[in-house]
This record gives C-alpha cells, sequence and structure tokens, in this order.
C-alpha cells in the first residue's frame, strides 16, 4: 500500500485528489494539510511514502516545504501537482528534490501512474513542462564542454527529458530495466550529478541533448 499525504492550501482541491487517489488500488490517504509547514509537521508524523504538494502556499511554500520534507524523510518521495509550467519553479522544485513533477489538470490515470512511478524511484515530468524546461534552454546555452555520453546514454538520457520511466525506456529500446539503471549510473558518474532531473538539466543546458527533437511534440 502507497500511503500518500496531500499538501494543498485549496480544500476542495485537496479533496479531489484525495477522492482520486483512494480510488486507486494499492493506494491510501492518510493525511492532508493546507500549508507547507503544517504539511512538514504531519509528514514528519506519519511518514507518507509520496506526498503530493503544491507550490503556492501561505505559511510556507511548496519548495521549501518540499526541502525540508528531503531532509527529514529522504526516503520519502515528493511529486509537485501546480498550475505553473514556468522554468522557474520547476527548477525550484527540482532543486528541493521532488522527484515528479505534473500540473493540475492531469488526468486520474497520469495522477495514479506518477504516484508509482516515483514510489518505484522514477522521475516524471509532465511533457509540456519538459518542453518549456528545453526550449528555455534552447534559448539560453552555450557552447557544450561536458563529458561526452555513449550514443546509447544519450537515448537513455533523452527518454529520461521528456519524463519516461525506466521500464518504458526498457522496452523502447528493448533492453533490459538493469541496463537502464546501468546506463543512468554511468551518466551520474560522466556528469558528476547524484539525481535525474540533475543528469537531464545538465546534459541539455550542455548541448548534450538535440532539443530540436522534442519540437512539435
Amino acid at each position: 500500500m502507497i500511503r500518500v499525504v496531500i499538501i494543498d492550501d485549496q480544500p476542495l482541491l485537496t479533496d479531489g485528489f484525495g477522492r482520486i487517489v483512494d480510488a486507486q488500488p494499492g493506494m491510501k490517504v492518510v493525511g492532508a494539510a493546507h500549508d507547507g509547514a503544517s504539511g512538514v509537521k504531519l509528514c514528519r508524523e506519519l511518514k507518507p511514502d509520496v506526498v503530493l504538494m503544491d507550490i503556492s502556499m501561505p505559511v510556507m511554500n511548496g519548495v521549501a516545504a518540499t526541502r525540508r520534507i528531503r531532509d527529514i524523510l529522504p526516503d520519502t518521495k515528493v511529486l509537485i501537482l501546480t498550475t505553473y509550467a514556468d522554468d522557474v519553479h520547476v527548477f525550484q522544485g527540482m532543486k528541493a528534490g521532488a522527484t515528479g513533477y505534473l500540473l493540475k489538470d492531469c488526468t486520474p490515470d497520469d495522477l495514479s501512474f506518477a504516484i508509482t512511478s516515483v514510489h518505484d524511484g522514477d522521475t516524471i515530468v509532465a511533457p509540456g513542462i519538459a518542453r518549456k524546461t528545453l526550449l528555455t534552454f534552447k534559448e539560453a546555452k552555450e557552447k557544450p564542454e561536458a563529458p561526452s555520453l555513449s550514443e546509447r546514454e544519450i537515448e537513455v538520457i533523452t527518454a529520461l527529458a521528456r519524463g519516461q520511466g525506466n521500464k518504458q525506456i526498457a522496452r523502447d529500446l528493448g533492453i533490459s530495466d538493469k541496463t537502464v539503471r546501468n546506463h543512468v549510473s554511468s551518466i551520474y558518474k560522466k556528469l558528476h550529478v547524484y539525481d535525474r532531473l540533475g543528469a537531464v538539466l545538465y546534459a541539455i543546458k550542455e548541448g548534450l541533448v538535440d532539443v530540436e527533437s522534442f519540437e512539435g511534440r
């Protein structure tokens, strides 16, 4: 059973997301809070598996709350749900330790898949957010000065930038989940980063991922 806490300052949304989560097999909402500070306290008490986190909240915003939760509960995954797709909020959430980023207009199936994926150790980024991130880097990137990745590693990191998880990447590339994990580990070492989002952003910024392939998707 995946134990979920919802932190959002809008009670109607909290209730709506809660109903969606509770309707999914293998998931249960164990608590909810309406500001970041209360959310951190609740998570400290309940130690949930996954937190659904809003960004804009009173007392303590979602970015600060995410950072606090990840500090005290490193095994708890934070999935940010927000109306914002701008790069500032994306980067702030990623740097704070969020392992997923979805827009609030996602479907119930998208939400269920995202919760399961981050709980299993994958990283989820909504396609619209990924596209905006890629275009932002495309406008600002400079000449690449990064370590070279193999052709297969480029395929893997490009798939990660599209928001795909390990299992989907393995299916698409015709390789095993273990091989995907090995490629991800190699990418970490080459780029001197510690998580998937960091690897993706670094690779895009340094021109290691072809941003042209994302246009129109």
